[in-house]
């Protein structure tokens, strides 16, 4: 197998969990706020681990904690300027199209770093193995399947049609594989900069979840937002785990 069909495998399968997650919204006749706060705050877990033990601790391996701090701030702050850019734009509603844009910009570099991760499991004094590579693009996916509903269901309450907010969701996820395939092909150049990408990435996610999700799966009614955010925490620990 070459490492292109390695690399066009592995995004394919985070790209189709947005699309799964993002079918989901044809199964919803009424809006269950409950169902919303389970979604988020399942993704927001499986968000955070993912970059604790897939992304930050691989780029801790290779580069110096500093360098790994300031990609971190930065994938933070590139959400922050266009956070601030777009919601100027925006009048109705805001909150909901920023999600929209935050998750599609994230899964850019998430892409980038299941492409490269796969690359350099083909390179012989690599530390990122194949079943880390694996491992990362298997993680990305099981938050990508909550991640594509809450894209969908944000843009069901838009007032879009729930074809409209399907296609938001597929749009929010088919940028991995494209960004998964241009790293590859970059892979021999941009080798030395995979602890950016991976830190860049978490940098991204941190940022969208304390800013939209974790706030958006609290409920007055009941626990399940955080109760659904240790679970996806725990799963997606447990899976880098086994398979690291």
């Amino acid at each position: 197998m070459s490492v292109y069909m390695l690399v066009l495998i592995c995004t394919s399968i985070t790209f189709f969990a947005t699309v799964l997650g993002s079918l989901l919204v044809f199964l919803i006749r009424e809006m269950n706020e409950n169902i919303e706060k389970i979604c988020l705050g399942l993704a927001s877990g499986i968000m955070i681990s993912a970059s604790i033990f897939s992304l930050l601790l691989p780029a801790l391996e290779d580069s110096s904690c500093l360098s790994v701090i300031i990609s971190v701030l930065l994938g933070g702050f590139l959400i922050l300027v266009m956070d601030k850019i777009f919601s100027h734009k925006e009048k109705l509603p805001q909150k909901k199209s920023m999600f929209f844009l935050a998750v599609t910009l994230h899964n850019i570099p998430e892409g980038m770093a299941v492409g490269l991760a796969c690359a350099l499991s083909y390179q012989v004094n690599s530390a990122v193995t194949l079943a880390s590579a694996v491992a990362l693009a298997i993680g990305i996916a099981i938050q990508n399947i909550p991640e594509g509903t809450a894209v969908s269901i944000a843009m069901l309450e838009q007032k879009k049609t729930k074809l409209q907010a399907f296609l938001y969701g597929v749009i929010s996820g088919i940028v991995e594989p494209i960004a998964g395939i241009l790293m590859a092909v970059l892979s021999h150049k941009l080798a030395s900069f995979m602890p950016f990408f991976l830190s860049l990435a978490a940098g991204t996610m941190f940022y969208v979840v304390v800013d939209e999700l974790i706030p958006n799966s609290k409920s007055e009614k009941n626990n399940s937002g955080v109760l659904s955010f240790m679970i996806g925490f725990v799963i997606m620990m447990y899976l880098d785990v086994m398979l690291g």
